[in-house]
């Protein structure tokens, strides 16, 4: 993506109502800045969350290049407790997705000059 691009789509983010980036969005962001039409937007960010869906559910971690990388963590069962009773509960194992951001998202989060 040309630098001229980049900062294109970043003003738009930017210009976002809600402080959260939702698929509605990015949709409307594929339609007005690269010219899909608004059906084809809607499909093609659908399709790249449920590959990402997908593959997490399979066990696959996702790596995105230059953004980060989600892996699937199984986390041990072990005891807990109920805040409002003080009642200790066991909490039974489970499946997690963590993220971890690559260090050219950091930079960019942090206002680091880019490389």
């Amino acid at each position: 993506m040309l630098n001229e691009e980049r900062e294109m789509v970043e003003f738009a983010v930017e210009s976002l109502e809600t402080p959260a980036l939702t698929k509605a969005q990015l949709a409307d962001l594929l339609f007005d800045q690269i010219g899909l039409n608004k059906r084809e937007s809607k499909d093609m960010i659908d399709a790249f969350f449920d590959l990402i869906s997908q593959s997490l559910v399979e066990g696959k971690d996702v790596k995105l290049s230059g953004f980060g990388n989600f892996q699937i963590r199984t986390k041990a069962p072990r005891p807990g407790r109920n805040p409002r009773t003080g009642e200790a509960i066991p909490i039974e194992a489970r499946r997690v997705v963590t993220f971890h951001a690559s260090s050219k998202l950091k930079e960019q989060i942090q206002g680091e000059p880019k490389a």
